[in-house]
């Protein structure tokens, strides 16, 4: 089973696994452990990763990055069209409404949906680990973003499944890092001990996200998080894209925003100019060659002025931190230790600001990069029985407040009531009571829409199918299970009906759900909350009990444990009848927002699987093509090389020219052809080129062919003539197969200077008239021959067995051993006692 925790970045992605020695983060083939999060599409074939970064310039219209912030996100939706200025590549609009990216792929204009293009990229990443595994990879848990919505979240897990994965989980970016920052603390208090809270702050490319997390030994909880999603590293580049641009125009007359190449190169200088300065103080160049119209540019720029022309940037870093504490209520001096990462967390102005608004240093000891990588990895081995990891308890929070909202049929309106707080735990279930004589649906939102990063505030409908009344025309009771789940997505997760039937059995008074002092006719809509399934970790009941209205006019809150209790204020009553229930499964229509209909998902998973195909077939193409300019470079240079002596000059002068003709070819009319054209070109070449191959490879190797025979031959020729010397270790050999050794080995003698003298007198550029192959077979031939004699043992001599006739000597001792002394007690003595060792060495054994 894989353990394989993937950060899919805005700009660059990291691939953790678990191997016995830990957690690891693996690199890609080009050995570095970072990914760009880029797709580039070709007339052939698709690159993505680094061989996509590398077409960001030369096939900028086809080439897509960034695009994870386009997850769950319709067309229509004001930030898309905000952004859409911004983009080298086009976007379009999908049939079911969500943006999508059209590019020119195989030769044709096709438009992917996100999640196609994200499952691209997982596709990649998962072929990482698997060649750092060296087995097939499908478990894995994927970080987001912990500002992500419902929709968003649920277009990652389609993506994953088009990619061929099992995500265990989606996993909140900060609280990866709050697991790989706590699961190898050995300090930290109780669980009984007050808990040590931790700010984490997580400054990436494209996002702003912080968290405070409470850490007891073997747990972690989740207080609250605060972001701001479009606050990055991304943002001070359009800074110093700004700059420069307006610097160029002034100085070179050029406008850069017209030419998509141009500025995507200013982009890629920006950023290390970026990184430079977080470095050094001091003015820093920034030259371009050729950057339009044939001109070179050149400009420079120092930490002081960036970090000026960035406050209105750096001045928004504070807020979320200030949010974190006044929803946690805590107070500066509670906070333990604020741990930094991502990328953009190295610049020093900002790190600044950040330990100022604490009054502490900053904690830089987990990797800046690597961190949520490795966190997602780690949570993928407890969920996975493949591994055994340290008890450690991860209990992550809503992070947007969540509603339902129902027709109510006594006031003939909308009802609606919060669920999910924000800040309840997760993933959490709950069990909602409503009593309905026909199917009803519930409208699940998000009902802070004012702190919502996303303009649409629906999570979904969710239909209750086959609701009936009962048998005497009353409402029937409908439970519905509603949950958030380990991914942080909102669902209605069952509904069932409660049919009532009374027997003609009494039995003592006892309060039912039908005695809450409510007829059903006069509130049919009365709904009780049951806090059912708690969550599995952590302290989830009770802060859900804590956390659910005591009071609503549609509601009543109530745990499991409380339905059996009577109530207090209710006379006592004779006898009542006996209630049965039965319990109903009702089906549920899900229609939650945006995500992908399975008939569409099968058609993106079998697409994604062409187009898998389609790489490893031009691939395979390419391999071909290159196979062919490797030998037509490689031939050329052994013919005057290592070779020479072993062509004719006419010979060589065919095979330059073939090969000449051979190269032309490959730049011209053989640019692009199929595969089997190239590996019948090569087989063309070879045809030429192996018999010279294989004279220098049999001139090289005939040699120690012939040394290794000729050993063979020297040794039998001295075990012939120890023989004949009478020698003691082989005295016991038959003369007839000696003999036979001996005309062997003068035969085979006789035959090797044949060989190696008519050998002498043939040229090197001719084939050989003997082959290693066939010295080869006559040194085996030898030796399977001669060795059975050469190594035939000596007979062992006889040895006659002593005979058995002294009782004296059955009874006594052996050599001081004990096993015959214990043989001998066992059987009985016939020539006096046990001696005093047998006795010792048997202290059970009855003697008379």
């Amino acid at each position: 089973m894989s353990v394989v925790g993937f950060d899919v970045g805005f700009l660059n992605c990291y691939v953790a696994v678990a191997r016995a020695g830990g957690i690891e983060t693996v690199a890609n083939e080009y050995s570095d452990r970072c990914t760009p999060a880029c797709v580039s599409f070709g007339p052939r074939n698709r690159s993505i990763g680094a061989a996509a970064k590398s077409q960001v310039v030369t096939n900028c219209k086809n080439t897509v990055q960034g695009f994870k912030r386009f997850h769950g996100r319709a067309f229509s939706d004001p930030y898309v069209h905000r952004l859409k200025n911004s983009l080298v590549y086009d976007i379009a609009q999908m049939p079911t409404g969500t943006t999508g990216i059209k590019v020119m792929y195989m030769e044709e204009e096709k438009v992917f949906s996100i999640e196609q293009v994200t499952a691209m990229l997982l596709t990649k990443l998962k072929e990482t680990a698997e060649h750092a595994l060296k087995k097939p990879v499908a478990d894995c848990v994927v970080s987001v973003p912990c500002y992500y919505t419902d929709a968003e979240r649920r277009s990652v897990v389609d993506a994953a499944q088009i990619a061929g994965l099992n995500c265990l989980r989606l996993m909140n970016e900060t609280t990866a890092v709050a697991l790989a920052y706590g699961i190898y603390k050995q300090d930290l208090p109780a669980p009984e001990e007050k808990a040590r809270n931790v700010v984490f702050v997580d400054l990436g490319h494209s996002g702003y996200q912080t968290s405070v997390c409470a850490f007891n030994k073997g747990k972690v909880k989740v207080l609250s998080t605060a972001c701001d999603p479009e606050l990055g590293g991304k943002d001070f580049d359009e800074v110093l894209v700004r700059h420069f641009c307006e610097e160029f125009g002034k100085k070179y007359k050029i406008d850069v925003k017209t030419k998509p190449r141009a500025l995507v190169r200013l982009y890629q200088e920006c950023e290390k100019l970026k990184k430079l300065m977080s470095a050094n103080s001091s003015d820093l160049p920034l030259n371009i060659e050729c950057f339009m119209n044939d001109i070179d540019v050149t400009g420079k720029l120092n930490r002081g002025q960036f970090e000026e022309m960035c406050s209105d940037i750096l001045a928004r870093v504070e807020a979320p931190l200030q949010s974190l504490l006044e929803n946690t209520k805590l107070k500066k001096e509670d906070i333990y230790a604020v741990e930094i990462v991502g990328g953009a967390s190295r610049i020093p102005s900002v790190k600044e600001r950040i330990s100022k608004f604490f009054g502490k240093e900053l904690n830089t000891t987990l990797n800046a990069d690597e961190a949520v990588a490795r966190g997602c990895a780690l949570q993928c081995a407890i969920l996975s029985p493949a591994f055994k990891v340290r008890e450690f308890s991860i209990t992550d929070i809503v992070s947007y407040p969540i509603s339902l909202k129902w027709h109510s049929a006594a006031e003939e309106g909308l009802s609606d009531c919060e669920v999910f707080p924000m800040n309840h735990a997760a993933p959490f279930s709950k069990v909602l009571t409503f009593f309905r004589k026909e199917p009803f649906s519930l409208e699940a939102y998000y009902n802070n829409a004012s702190g919502l990063p996303y303009p649409d505030p629906t999570i979904g409908q969710f239909l209750i199918q086959k609701v009936v009344p009962q048998a005497s025309g009353e409402s029937s009771k409908v439970k519905v299970k509603v949950r958030v789940n380990i991914h942080g997505i909102f669902s209605v997760s069952s509904a069932s009906l409660v049919e009532v039937q009374k027997s003609d059995e009494t039995e003592e008074p006892m309060e039912t759900e039908q005695d809450n002092g409510k007829e059903e006719e006069v509130q049919p809509n009365t709904m009780q909350t049951d806090q059912d399934e708690q969550q599995s970790q952590g302290d989830g009941p009770k802060e859900a009990e804590e956390k659910t209205p005591r009071e609503n006019e549609e509601m009543e809150t109530t745990t499991e444990e409380g339905k059996g209790e009577k109530k207090s204020d209710q006379p006592p009553q004779a006898k009542k009848p006996k209630v049965k229930t039965k319990v109903l499964e009702l089906p549920i229509e899900n229609s939650p927002q945006w995500q992908l209909a399975d008939d569409m998902l099968n058609l993106f998973v079998e697409n994604e699987g062409k187009m898998i195909m389609q790489d490893k077939l031009e691939k395979e193409r390419n391999d071909a093509k290159n196979n062919v300019e490797e030998y037509v470079y490689e031939m050329r240079d052994k013919l005057h090389g290592m070779l020479e002596k072993f062509v004719s000059e006419s010979d060589r002068d065919a095979l330059s020219l073939k090969l000449e003709d051979t190269e032309n070819w490959l730049y011209e009319d053989g640019e692009d052809q199929p595969k089997q054209v190239y590996i019948d070109k090569l087989a063309e070449l070879k045809k030429l080129g192996q018999p010279i191959q294989e004279r220098y490879t049999e001139a090289e190797e005939r040699p120690k062919a012939f040394e290794e025979l000729g050993k063979q031959i020297q040794q039998y020729m001295k075990f012939v003539e120890a023989y004949k010397m009478k020698e003691e270790q082989y005295d016991h050999l038959d003369e007839a197969d000696v003999n036979k050794v001996d005309k062997l080995a003068s035969d085979a003698m006789i035959w090797m200077n044949s060989a190696m003298n008519q050998q002498s007198k043939q040229s090197l550029t001719v084939d050989p008239s003997i082959k290693v192959k066939d010295i080869q077979a006559k040194t085996r031939e030898l030796f399977s021959t001669c060795n059975p004699v050469v190594t035939k043992p000596k007979p062992k001599p006889k040895v006659e067995l002593p005979k058995e006739d002294t009782p004296a000597e059955q009874n006594g001792p052996v050599n001081g051993q004990d096993k015959p002394q214990e043989e001998t007690a066992d059987k009985g003595t016939t020539g006096g006692n046990p001696t005093s060792e047998t006795t010792q060495n048997k202290p059970d054994m009855d003697l008379d």
